[in-house]
């Protein structure tokens, strides 16, 4: 089975570390070009660019927190490779102390909701601007991977503002698959469980909620990023021909909904 992205141009957010980087990785060698954002690891972002090439990959730093800066990297991707055939909106922020809802500030409400909501939305506006205007006979348009979260599924205690945004996530799908589907643009999203990136280390280095996370996942352990970015990766290619609005879950069996 030939898993091909020859010819596709991606815009992946956050794609400097972790699941991002791992995705980025995983459609370059499928043959796509590909541009990423990052906020704050250039360093990271320019070695990922010369290890890929800049033929085939290229970074510019984007802070995504609300619907201002969606349009100027949609513009970016199109001006640097000519098109956009995927978007996966990968970035997101997950506060890591605990916050119960009565003591949760209104600023950390409203900066993760900007983040990991607002952001989405603009991002997959001029997105579907753009795949529109390349429709053309046969084939699909388009494609819209959103990464989630099992939280987005289950809820996360003391972390309100982060489920209720992955959840919206999971409902945005839901609704623009159907709303999508005649212009061929899919739209689908992957939710993992825990995963071993930069953002959990917090929470899987301290022995306590380590002890907790592993005791919930089924397979006895965390993810990788590349057990993510493979399943991102299918739901861009002709072998997903016929899933669209579909959660995927990637989570170790942690979380069963089906």
């Amino acid at each position: 089975m030939n898993i091909s992205l020859d010819g596709k141009v991606a815009l992946i957010t956050g794609g400097s570390r972790g699941i991002g980087a791992a995705t980025v990785r995983m459609f370059v060698a499928a043959g796509a070009r590909v541009l990423f954002n990052y906020e704050k690891a250039k360093v990271q972002s320019e070695e990922l660019v010369l290890e890929l090439g800049n033929d085939n990959s290229a970074t510019v730093a984007c802070n995504l927190s609300g619907t201002e800066t969606a349009r100027d990297l949609v513009a970016a991707t199109v001006k640097r490779f000519g098109r956009l055939d995927i978007l996966v909106a990968n970035h997101g922020v997950w506060p890591a102390e605990n916050a119960p809802i009565d003591q949760m500030s209104d600023l950390q409400w409203a900066n993760t909701v900007a983040i990991n909501l607002d952001s989405v939305f603009g991002l997959i506006k001029h997105s579907v601007a753009q795949m529109k205007t390349q429709e053309k006979s046969g084939g699909a348009t388009g494609h819209i991977v959103l990464v989630s979260s099992t939280a987005g599924q289950r809820g996360e205690a003391f972390h309100c503002d982060y489920a209720a945004t992955k959840g919206a996530l999971i409902s945005m799908v839901k609704g623009l698959s159907t709303e999508l589907a005649r212009n061929r643009i899919y739209v689908n999203c992957v939710a993992p469980g825990w995963v071993a990136t930069d953002m959990s280390a917090p929470a899987l280095q301290n022995s306590r909620t380590r002890e907790t996370i592993f005791g919930n996942i089924p397979l006895g352990r965390v993810g990788r990023p590349e057990e993510i970015a493979a399943p991102i990766l299918f739901l861009c290619t002709p072998h997903a021909g016929f899933i669209t609005g579909e959660i995927f879950n990637v989570n170790g069996g942690a979380v069963l909904v089906g």
